[in-house]
Parts: C-alpha cells; structure tokens; sequence
C-alpha cells in the first residue's frame, strides 16, 4: 500500500502547479496546551478546565503540529481557532500546493484511541485533550477537515481522519463526537468525498456523504490542503456538574504523506442550552398551524437560575417570558439565555422554529337517493373529498370516522367509504386531513336523503335503422332522453343513466351517452339526477325501439338505353314516399341515368330507404384499329371504339369476346362490330386490313405460289418495296399496285436463296423482313 501511494505522489508531482499570490492564514506554533483550551472555550466562566496536555510533532526542530491560526482576512470561513495538523502547522499556510507531499516522520507515532475510533493504522499523530466540568447539559464545537488526501484516487483508500473523543472522568470507554450528522460514522477523507474517477492506473470509487464536502482546493486557496470539508458542529449531552475527558486527535493513515488538519473555531467550545433540532419545513419537520410548541430548557425554576428569552434577533426580552419553558405560536427564530445562578455564567441556545400553513377544509353535505324508502342508502363518501379538500390535491387522502374523537384519536376510520350505509337519518361523520408533514385538520359530513318530487316519465322510443331488424338500436341519451328528466326541474342538474336501481344508487357502472339497448324492443333503464356529489332522485325510463323491414327493398341497379326511358317503383300502402327527385308517389318515370332513391314511411313514423341506380348504356361506334402486322403469328388488332355501354367485339360477326383486342390474327380482311351487353344493340361494320408477307415463294411455273407479293399493299399507294441479296444488291423494286416480283434479276432466275426487303410507307413507317426463294 505504501508503494501505492509513493507512485500515485509521484504522478501528481509530474503536474506543474501555477502559484498564484492570495490572502492566506497565518498561524502561530508557541502556543501552549491551555492557551488552544482558552482559545476554544472564550474564557467561558460556563466550564471549569484543567489537565491541558498535548502531543504532537517532536521530530521537527522549532516547529509545532499544533497551535492557533487566523484567517488574516481571507476567505478561510473561521476567523481564528485552533489548527492539530499531521505536519508542522507552518506548512498548513496556503496556498495549496499539489506537489508538496507532506512532512512528519516515521518515528513520529501515531494514536491507540485514534486507530480505535476510526479503524485505521495511525500515525504521526497530534492530539489535544482536558478535562472539563460543565454547568450546563450540553457542549458542542464547531470545525473544518482538511486533508491533502483529496488527490487521485487516495480518498477511495487511505482514511486520513481525527476523532473528538469524550468520556466521563474515572471511565475508560470514549465516544466520538466527530461524525457523520445522525450516524456513528467518522469524519474523514474516505467517509466524505466526491465521486473520485478512475485515473488509468487504479480504479475509482463512487461518493460518500458528499453534501458534506465543501471542495477542492486551488493555487488561491488560504490553506495548503486539496480539499476541505465544509462547517461541522460536534455535540452531546453532558450532566452538569460532573468531570469529562476530551481528546482531540488527527493523525496520517499508514504513510506520512499527504498531512490533514482539523480547524477548530475559536470560542466554539463551550456549553449551550441545547433547545433541540430546528424545525424547519427544509428539514420536513415544521409544527403544525395553530399548535402549541414548547420550547425547552430542560432546567427547572428550583435551581435558581434566571431566564430571558428572545425572537427573530431582537435585543428585548419577550415581556414575561421567564420561565425555563417558551410555549411558541408562531414562526420565528428562539433564543434564551440563562445565568446559571450564582455564578456570572450566560449560557444561550437557539432554535429555528417554522409552522405549516393552516390546512383549510370545508364542512359540506352528501345527499344520497333511497331506492326503497327505509331510510338507509349506500353512500359513496369519496364523491366529496375534493369538496372537503377544496381541490388542494397537495393534501392526503381524506378518511372518514364515525365521531370527532375517533378521527382526532386516528383509530376506527370507516374501511368502506365508497360503499357505506348510514346508520341513521341526517348522520354527521367526521374527516381527518393531514398535509405534507403530518399535521391533521378536521371537518364534518352530513348525510341526507333527498326528498325531491320527478314526475313520472313518457316512453321514449326510436327505430331501428339498422340492417339487421332485431328491435336492437343505439339511442343518445342526453339528446333523446336527458331533456324530458329534466323538464320542470332547478338548473345545473345533470343525468346520468344505469341498468338497474343498484347502479344507480352505488353509481356504479353508468351508461354510455350512446346506448344500444340490450333487451329487443322494450327495456326499462334507470336515470339519476345528480346535484354535484349529491343524488336529486332516481326515474325509471321506458326505451322502446320500434322495427322496420319491408320485403323487396333491396338496391337495385337499372339500364336505360340512349333515347329510352324506364319506371322506378316500390310497393303501395305505406304511409309516406319521397324521392330524392321530390316525387311522393309510389312510381316515378326516369330518362335520365343517375341515382335515385325513394325513403318511405310506416304509421311509427319509422323510414326505410331504396336505392336504385340507373345506368345509360347504347350503341357502339367503331372508331378505328391499332393493327400490329406484318409479325407473323403475332399480329394483332386493337379495335377503338366510343360509347357508354357495357360491350363485346368480333372480326367476324359470329365469335364476340370481351376484349377488344384480337390476337394471332392471320393477314387478311375483316369486318368488325361492337355489340352491347345490356341489349342496346350493334354497333356499324367496320373493315380492318392485316398485311403480311409470305415467307417464302416457289417461282417454278405451277401458277401457285410463282410471285412474292403482299396482298391489299394497294391500300397504301405511296408504299415502295425494295429487294436485295444477302450482300446488300437492289435487285427489284415494286410500287404498291406491282404484280410481286418472279425471282428474276435482268431476265435471268436467281439461286435459291434468302432475300431481303424493306417496306416504305412514305409516311415515315419502315418495314425490313427476309424471305426465302426455293426452287
């Protein structure tokens, strides 16, 4: 561990420091045991003190490791006190200098009692300690640690610390007054650190009771430390009169590097009334609005002492307050100051004392309705929580008690307050409040039954609209129902609506504003008429819903022949027709394709509509072919046509498909028609030409097949053949009206063989294609 740490001093020694000139402490070595001791108790004529021994660094010739200090004017927070440093105190001088390692020797020892309290392996170890006895019940002092151990990762590891050590004269068990506020841990620089990172060599380790760490220190610092910690206060109880032992020691933890001091501020020492923890609402802790709290000196009239008390700083006693108790009202920092009789002691103590804000709460009334007359109904408490509460969600929850004295005693809450049943007419109940802090306030809750007269109510029915006739329908409550409840009846009521009078008394499971009936054609629903939390009555409601079916009325779709006309028509004998043309008969007459519908009506006054919708359909025009020729099997033809009918096509007036796309189609010529679906008739002839051209030819003279020629090229006068050999010779060249050409080329017969050809329209179409001559 030793070498650990000479490494990690050599690595920080590597880091050159800027010295910056500021304000520092200055101290003072020559001081003797008893001098530290005046200087911590101020003279104070409250303690007697004798036995003023130290020890400390005796290895270091002319120098102290104790002494006193002053804050010469700089920002070190005490302004004199008293130093106990593992070093000479000389070297506590800031400002901080992160490559000076510290001092001591290794002959210099460390502390039994030390090594004990904190469970270290001390040494260098400096100590101050007395005996004391004091007048009153309670000492405390107050100081700073500060330690060169705040470098690197040292504070994960070494536990550089000191101890205030207390015990009774003629014991031999010490008490360490030096810890954690609340807790029995040790002030040191492994008990309060900030979270220390890893540097690359060893690990780091998260923080501990960091709210106690005040920093690290800079070149600017007044005290020659990496990190201090920020003011503590040490305190006990003591019983006045008797004789105690305080030793105060700090001391190195395993090596002599990296020195740590203890300030002391001067005058702290020294016995206090203790009047007990501040209450603040800081601390969660404050007194509750309106209370009594006694403030106390825990002393009694009988010793003859004499008392003053004060508030928020002012030098005049509160008149008549000399008593060794306060009885406190109201927010305010206390002060007493007692002489303790007979001597010219002036002991004082402070408290901080901070009330909650008054927890307002309103008395109010809960009316619940009877279902059945016997004078108890179920009543859902809760509904007036926010009431009691006037909306302050802050506060707790409110429980209800059947007395004032069980809800001031906090016992016997009612467990059932959703689903409570009264005990008798017009009872009170009683609610507790308490807010962040526990503070409690009360209020009560009067439980009636209303007696409010709601006339009976008419049925209230609907259609069915649906597909599905099954006397099943959806009906909008507030719309359809809501304002027949409420005819006749106070303002600001509101309804709600429930299956059956159970729900509506518990108001549980209310209905949806859209309800869809669960019994066909007639059921029964219950309304409640609420007043805010409170129930104005419970009505029955009649739902009826009323169902329409007539037969044959199912959409239909019509055809109308251009220039035709046809009737639209639906049975006789309801009670009303309208089309959407405005006819009200039964039977319209329609020329003109579109939608129609017809709504009729039954004595329910129930609609169903039909709907039919009129299509045109008429006679196909042909208005010309996309042919794709000269391709062999892959000629097509594309028929273009107009017209709003539903049509089939043919080449050949026979065979009709739906396409109008013919392919495969042979070279030839073909008379198209366009027929309509709907019977609206055919459409005119019209021609189509598909060119080809043979494949080959046979010119040997048996009148079949003797010429190469593509037939109806006539129908394209400007068209221009040209024929070549396979070497690209023009060997023929023929017009559209030629009689084909006989495999001749200047009167001889040419080879057997394949020949070329190209095809031009003049219109900018371009043919190419081969074919064979055999012989």
């Amino acid at each position: 561990m030793k070498s650990i740490k000479t490494i990690l001093f050599f690595a920080l020694v590597c880091c050159t420091t800027l010295i910056v000139s500021a304000q520092n402490i200055t101290v003072d070595d020559t001081k003797t045991a008893f001098d530290l001791v005046k200087t911590l108790t101020n003279n104070s004529s409250c303690v007697s003190v004798f036995n003023a021994a130290t020890t400390g660094d005796t290895f270091t010739p002319g120098q102290n490791s104790y002494g006193s200090f002053n804050n010469a004017g700089s920002s070190f927070p005490f302004t004199d006190g008293v130093i106990l440093n593992t070093w000479s105190i000389n070297k506590a001088v800031g400002p901080f200098v992160a490559a000076d390692n510290g001092g001591g020797s290794t002959s210099w020892i460390g502390d039994t009692d030390l090594n004990l309290a904190l469970g270290i392996s001390s040494i260098n170890a400096t100590s101050l300690e007395f005996d004391f006895t004091p007048l009153t019940n309670f000492i405390s002092f107050n100081y700073i640690f500060a330690s060169n151990e705040y470098q690197g990762v040292f504070p994960c590891r070494f536990s550089d610390g000191f101890a205030f050590l207390i015990k009774e004269v003629g014991t031999t068990t010490y008490q360490n007054l030096a810890v954690i506020p609340s807790t029995t841990t040790a002030v040191s620089s492994v008990n309060v650190r900030p979270t220390i990172p890893s540097n690359g060599i060893q690990t780091g380790c998260p923080a501990a009771n960091e709210n106690y760490f005040n920093g690290f220190n800079t070149s600017a610092s007044p005290i020659n430390y990496a990190g201090q910690t920020i003011i503590m206060n040490a305190q006990t109880n003591v019983i006045a009169g008797k004789t105690y032992h305080i030793k105060m020691v700090i001391a190195d933890d395993q090596t002599r590097y990296f020195d740590s001091a203890v300030f002391i501020q001067a005058g702290s020492f020294s016995p206090k009334i203790d009047l007990g923890q501040d209450r603040t609402l800081a601390a969660n802790n404050p007194v509750c609005f309106g209370a009594l709290y006694t403030i106390d000196t825990k002393y009694t009239l009988a010793q003859g002492y004499s008392y003053q008390w004060f508030k928020n700083g002012s030098p005049t006693p509160i008149p008549g307050a000399t008593n060794p108790t306060y009885e406190a009202t109201s927010t305010g920092i206390y002060k007493v100051e007692v002489t303790l009789l007979p001597t010219t002691c002036v002991a004082s103590g402070n408290i901080k004392l901070e009330y909650t804000p008054e927890i307002v709460l309103s008395n109010t009334t809960l009316a619940q309705c009877d279902d059945n007359g016997d004078g108890k109904t179920i009543y859902d408490l809760t509904r007036v929580d926010n009431i009691v509460k006037n909306n302050n969600s802050a506060l707790s929850p409110v429980v209800y008690y059947e007395t004032l004295l069980d809800a001031k005693a906090n016992i016997n809450p009612i467990l059932n307050a959703t689903n409570y049943t009264n005990k008798s007419t017009n009872q009170i109940l009683f609610v507790r409040v308490t807010n962040s802090f526990g503070c409690a306030n009360y209020a009560q809750v009067n439980l009636v039954i209303p007696n409010n007269s709601i006339a009976s109510q008419s049925p209230v029915s609907t259609c069915d609209r649906d597909t599905n006739q099954d006397g099943l329908y959806q009906f909008d409550l507030n719309a359809q129902v809501t304002p027949q409840v409420l005819t006749g009846l106070p303002t600001g009521l509101i309804v709600e609506y429930y299956l059956n009078t159970t729900d509506a008394v518990a108001q549980k499971n209310a209905l949806q504003n859209i309800f869809k009936n669960t019994i066909p054609n007639q059921q029964i629903i219950y309304a409640r008429i609420v007043n805010g939390p409170d129930c104005f009555g419970i009505v029955p409601i009649i739902l009826i819903v009323n169902t329409f079916d007539p037969p044959n009325f199912q959409d239909e779709t019509a055809i109308l022949c251009n220039g035709n006309k046809i009737d639209l028509s639906v049975a006789s004998g309801f009670s009303g027709y309208l089309w959407n043309t405005g006819a009200i008969s039964n039977t319209i007459e329609v020329k003109i394709p579109g939608s129609y519908s017809v709504k009729v009506t039954n004595s329910n006054g129930c609609e169903k509509t039909k709907k039919f919708t009129v299509t045109a359909s008429g006679i196909a025009t042909i208005t010309g072919a996309t042919v794709n020729d000269f391709a062999g099997n892959e000629n097509s033809v594309l028929l273009e046509y107009t017209g709003v009918g539903n049509y089939e096509f043919s080449l050949n007036g026979s065979y009709y498909q739906d396409n109008p796309l013919f392919n495969g189609i042979a070279a030839g010529t073909y008379t198209a028609f366009a027929r309509d679906k709907n019977g609206c008739g055919l459409s005119a002839s019209f021609v189509v030409y598909v060119l080809d051209y043979p494949r080959f030819f046979t010119p040997n003279g048996d009148g079949y097949n003797d010429v190469w020629k593509i037939n109806n090229l006539e129908l394209f006068p400007k068209a221009v053949i040209s024929i070549f050999d396979r070497y690209g010779k023009l060997l023929k060249q023929l017009n559209a009206t030629s009689s084909g050409w006989n495999g001749t080329f200047n009167g001889y017969e040419l080879l057997a063989s394949d020949y070329w050809f190209s095809i031009d329209f003049g219109d900018g179409k371009l043919i190419k294609g081969h074919f064979s001559l055999k012989r």
